[in-house]
């Protein structure tokens, strides 16, 4: 692996002791416990399971810094400049019904800023990783955003409001007006994934909204040290907390940006 910081080991160490178990329960899938949490959005023993073994991870290797996650919510630390911001298992509909794009997302927020971030594939066991100041990797290798600037070759991706969620005539309409304009879109089911295949450019834009801070704080950090650009879908900078986000090269953003206006 390239290398990598103290910090970063305990990140990688963290989220590759969690995808070996989720590998196991994606294996036996059809054998897991499932509880209703919401329409059309369940939570698994897989989930509360690594979700537990990220937290133990981590408590050891920095025990001062506190945590925010998906299942248990926030866990205030001694170190009030650190947290980690915790999904164990994004994209857990895709888990569930045996596809093999979910991801643990693992970020480091200092100073209420994305300052590192992991998210991981045991599925297909690609790692993406970035710290501050470092660049951004796909396992070893170096990654960057795509170079491309003109919006009808460009490939965006996003996510579209489920049952009894707002939003969805809004996310229609910029389905729409992004349909027409560029080569097509694609909805995988994984917000830090698509944040991250931004990153390797393999996606040249995504965005979404009614997103929370562990759907993407790590590939917030992987965009930006991947040389891409991060803001709210309106160009705000508090994309953590507004429940906006749109992530594109530097090139395509202020084009994208105003596509999605309409």
């Amino acid at each position: 692996m390239a290398h990598a910081s103290a910090l970063m080991n305990v990140m990688i160490g963290a989220a590759r002791q969690t995808a070996r178990q989720l590998r196991r329960d994606f294996g036996e899938i059809e054998a897991l416990q499932v509880s209703r949490k919401g329409a059309a959005d369940f939570v698994s023993n897989a989930d509360l399971k690594a979700e537990q073994t990220i937290f133990e991870e981590l408590s050891k290797g920095r025990p001062k810094y506190g945590f925010v996650m998906e299942e248990r919510g926030e866990i205030e630390g001694p170190d009030n400049s650190n947290r980690w911001i915790v999904d164990p298992l994004d994209g857990t509909t895709n888990f569930l019904h045996g596809l093999s794009h979910f991801a643990i997302s693992i970020a480091l927020e200092r100073d209420r800023q994305p300052y590192a971030g992991v998210i991981f594939n045991p599925a297909t066991d690609e790692l993406f990783w970035a710290e501050k100041g470092q660049g951004a990797f796909l396992n070893d290798r170096r990654i960057r955003v795509s170079g491309r600037s003109d919006l009808s070759a460009s490939l965006f991706a996003t996510g579209l409001p489920f049952k009894d969620r707002p939003g969805r005539t809004l996310a229609l309409d910029e389905t729409g007006r992004v349909l027409e304009a560029t080569a097509g879109i694609r909805r995988f089911g994984s917000a830090a994934l698509d944040l991250a295949f931004v990153a390797a450019g393999r996606f040249d834009a995504f965005w979404e909204r009614d997103l929370n801070i562990w759907d993407v704080a790590a590939g917030a950090a992987i965009v930006r040290e991947a040389g891409g650009m991060v803001s709210e879908i309106k160009g705000g900078t508090n994309f953590l907390t507004a429940g906006s986000i749109l992530a594109t090269n530097t090139t395509l953003h202020d084009q994208a940006k105003k596509l999605l206006a309409g």
